[in-house]
């Protein structure tokens, strides 16, 4: 059985990308204002999401069979990756471009996207696979001059695509379980584990812990993972993963816009019509067949 897809499920992972694309920004913000390291940032990410994240969990859950074990381990490991992703990637925002972190964290696309296709056991349509090369297009004309290959950078690249292969591992266990488990719940179970390892790993770094100003840390845990990783669980129950996938395309292109707008970052003609054809790409991914866009699903 398949449940059509929610009408809210395409525009709520649309939102989502968008205030995720906030994300290093704030993280830049974390560590010049509250000055703060990367990784204590992402743990007050985590930890500042999770009693409210338990208030929403326990009345969501309410009435619902309790999951099952293997099913809250698989997304306490998804966690552990979560965790793993942030430490690297927030390390990366802060020695690379906006653009190059946001790109290269967001490798999990298409790692997410091919697996999409593997569990739909089918090649692409000519539609799918259209769009998809419009979407790798647009993706290397945004690199034009937003992104910037150079030495200087090749630490935070390489921290950054490191992450991107671990928010993939984190986003399939995440699409496993909203098979079976309402969003808040697997939101939850996931920033719970990882919050701990996190702050671990900042005290082994030797960073600075508590912020001397706050409000960068509340505004990034509200916006990235109440708002941002919210909108994207509810989208996963609904959504395949190809769908998914394409539509992390809009973080690079936000971030580049976000990275011109405050650090003049600079934006070429290149960049607008790569950003038009990812946008044309989410277009075609949602029109050519629409039964690919649902998964089945129970207890959503």
């Amino acid at each position: 059985m398949h449940q059509p897809v929610h009408r809210f499920a395409f525009p709520a992972l649309i939102f989502a990308n968008l205030f995720l694309a906030v994300g290093p920004w704030l993280v830049r913000l974390a560590q010049d204002v509250g000055h703060i390291g990367p990784v204590a940032a992402a743990f007050w990410r985590l930890s500042l999401a999770v009693p409210i994240l338990a208030i929403l969990a326990v009345r969501q859950q309410r009435g619902e069979p309790f999951p099952r074990w293997l099913l809250i381990a698989t997304v306490a490991a998804g966690g552990l990756f979560f965790a793993a992703d942030l430490a690297a990637w927030h390390a990366g925002i802060l020695i690379t471009k906006l653009a190059n972190a946001t790109l290269f964290g967001n490798f999990a696309s298409f790692l997410f996207t091919i697996y999409g296709f593997i569990l739909l056991r089918r090649a692409p349509s000519k539609g799918q696979g259209f769009a998809f090369l419009l979407a790798a297009v647009g993706t290397a004309l945004l690199l034009g001059t937003s992104y910037e290959l150079s030495a200087e950078h090749f630490a935070g690249d390489l921290l950054a695509l490191l992450a991107g292969v671990f928010y993939a591992f984190y986003l399939v266990a995440v699409d496993r379980a909203r098979r079976d488990v309402k969003p808040w719940p697997v939101l939850l179970i996931a920033s719970a584990a990882g919050a701990l390892p996190l702050l671990a790993t900042a005290l082994a770094l030797g960073e600075s812990i508590l912020p001397q100003s706050w409000w960068p840390v509340i505004i990034l845990s509200v916006s990235s993972q109440l708002v941002g990783q919210g909108l994207l669980v509810y989208a996963m129950g609904h959504l395949s993963p190809v769908v998914v996938g394409l539509c992390f395309l809009l973080q690079p292109l936000a971030s580049a816009l976000i990275g011109w707008a405050v650090y003049s970052e600079a934006l070429s003609m290149a960049d607008g019509i790569g950003a038009l054809l990812i946008c044309t790409a989410l277009v075609l991914i949602r029109l050519p067949d629409r039964r690919l866009a649902s998964v089945p699903v129970e207890g959503q």
